[in-house]
């Protein structure tokens, strides 16, 4: 047996009376013990020595490969337990419930090569086999659905039979990719024509991640075709880019997906951002700033410019890294019934209670300045703008907040100091701009340590110095190493980090001065300001990140 297999020495095992006391309970024992000692790796490492078996970790448990022609996927599923095979190619069988015989006398008979018992707690044997699932699924061309769906109304249906009984192999891998990124909650499917077939990817936490590939050209030309069919586009256009949505029903719930088609020099790539209005309004249910990671300083001034009588609020930002659930979440705070509170999105990613929402619709004429105009006669006394494109949309929300509405808008920019240079290029006075704007937050999103495999790992001196984050002894080094609750990444979920820049006389003056960005900086810096790098390298160094997503999401100046 493999020493890294055995049980830690100081795990002492369960006593007999504790051992009776469970049996009498009348409950599989597994669960049983598990009210005796809650903590899964000292119980498992317990119960181990207690039968006299080895015990392992999810650590190692990820690094091994399951065989599954040993073991089916199915029954492993079932039976709650998983071939392996190690370092040497010995067969391991890991189980969770070493009290099972059925199974323990099934795989007496199943398995025809030695094989070693190793004993797994629970959840860590589902995150292995929840890590393998959509491979062993995406292999035999169907990936599993529960749920069932209406039929007869133009919505393609996610659910089990309709992909599975699916004679083309080409509608089968859409409808199971669209189920499978709904699962991993990805945010964009992306699918990308290369020599030879397609790739796919998702965008899991902001960051693209290769799932599986199709081979053939002229099969990666259906699957697009196929996506164009879905959003009502020209299948025969491959030269210009097209844009579309659909929707799928997929657990009761329908489903949107935007569609944006581009030629490319293999073909055409699609890629499809998901709109589950639905999860998201679960999701956001409470919404404060609270949950989106923010810290004391950030949340104390977003409260404070969200309580403003009247002005501008922007929040900047590249896409993807969380401006409008920001103005989600400081909307709900604020709202207390007292305010008409009108936005105009494009598009309305969830519902807010209490607040009127209007999609913006360019097809029939209503854009960010028209439905702005409209909504100034609506008698709102806040108004949320999804996103400032042009100077004429910009110029209609600065008269906004400067005639007495409070404003809250986004921009693309890099940092709170590009914003200006932004709404300049747009034609927009400078006096009228610093006179409407309250204050500029910029933010991003940064991928967090994963709770189930994170552990202290040794400073990396190079890392260190290219990182130029001064004294590393403040630094708490943690990294995940992977497992299947973070399909191998080390992160799971992303927390909000942002720089605040809030507008005094001062910087006023300066702006309309035209003053050099460096001397707007200097003057910001001593009333307190913290940059975006600064507020990522704190979470670092509370170990809650690790370095290379600091080096990842902000700039190094």
């Amino acid at each position: 047996m493999s020493e890294s297999l055995t049980v830690e020495p100081a795990a002492a095992p369960f006593t007999a009376a504790e051992m009776a006391t469970v049996v009498a309970g009348g409950e599989r024992v597994v669960d049983g013990l598990a009210k005796l000692e809650a903590d899964p790796v000292v119980r498992v490492a317990r119960l181990a020595r207690t039968l006299g078996l080895a015990s392992m970790g999810h650590g190692r448990l990820m690094t091994l490969e399951p065989d599954f022609d040993a073991i089916p996927f199915e029954m492993a599923l079932s039976r709650e337990c998983v071939a392996l095979r190690d370092e040497d190619g010995g067969l391991l069988v890991a189980i969770a419930d070493p009290f099972d015989t059925d199974l323990l006398d099934g795989l007496g008979g199943r398995l025809s090569e030695a094989y070693a018992l190793v004993l797994v707690d629970h959840d860590d044997l589902a995150a292995c086999l929840a890590r393998h699932e959509d491979e062993v699924r995406r292999a035999a061309g169907m990936i599993e659905s529960r749920e069932e769906g209406g039929e007869g109304d133009g919505v393609e249906d996610l659910s089990l039979k309709r992909i599975s009984a699916d004679a083309s192999p080409v509608v089968k891998l859409v409808n199971s990719t669209l189920y499978d990124g709904l699962k991993q909650l990805a945010s964009d499917i992306h699918l990308e024509s290369i020599p030879g077939g397609l790739v796919i990817k998702y965008r899991l936490d902001g960051v693209l991640v290769r799932v599986g590939s199709a081979q053939g050209n002229e099969f990666a030309e259906q699957v697009i075709s196929r996506i164009k069919v879905m959003a009502e586009l020209d299948i025969a256009e491959r030269r210009v880019p097209q844009d579309g949505r659909f929707k799928v029903r997929s657990g009761g719930r329908e489903i949107d997906f935007r569609v944006s088609i581009m030629p490319s020099i293999h073909g055409e790539d699609a890629v499809l951002r998901i709109l589950d209005k639905e999860h998201l309004s679960r999701e956001m249910s409470g919404l404060t700033l609270e949950t989106l990671g923010f810290d004391d300083e950030a949340r104390a001034a977003l409260r404070h410019l969200a309580s403003e009588p009247y002005g501008m609020l922007l929040v900047t930002g590249p896409t993807g890294s969380g401006k409008t659930t920001t103005l989600y979440a400081t909307l709900a705070e604020t709202n207390q019934g007292l305010d008409k509170i009108v936005t105009i999105e494009d598009p309305v990613e969830y519902q807010l209670s209490g607040v009127l929402q209007i999609p913006v619709n360019e097809k029939k004429g209503l854009t960010f300045a028209r439905g702005l105009r409209s909504i100034l006669r609506h008698d709102p006394d806040k108004i949320m703008v999804g996103e400032i494109r042009d100077g004429e949309t910009a110029e209609i929300a600065v008269q906004a907040a400067l005639t007495g509405h409070l404003v809250f808008t986004t921009v693309h920019a890099n940092n709170v100091f590009d914003v200006m240079g932004r709404f300049m290029h747009m034609g927009i006075d400078p006096f009228n701009l610093v006179a409407a704007l309250n204050g500029i937050v910029a933010q991003r999103l940064l991928r967090i340590n994963c709770p189930h495999c994170t552990e202290d790992v040794p400073p990396d001196a190079q890392l260190i110095a290219r990182s130029r984050i001064g004294d590393a002894s403040r630094f708490r080094f943690r990294a995940g190493h992977g497992c299947g609750q973070c399909r191998g990444t080390g992160y799971r979920g992303r927390r909000a980090v942002a720089e605040v820049l809030l507008l005094d006389d001062e910087i006023r003056e300066l702006i309309v001065a035209r003053a050099p960005i460096r001397t707007v900086k200097d003057a910001a810096r001593r009333n307190g300001f913290r940059g975006l790098r600064d507020a990522a390298l704190a979470v670092a160094a509370a170990g809650e990140t690790t370095l290379q997503e600091v080096n990842r999401v902000t700039l190094l100046g």
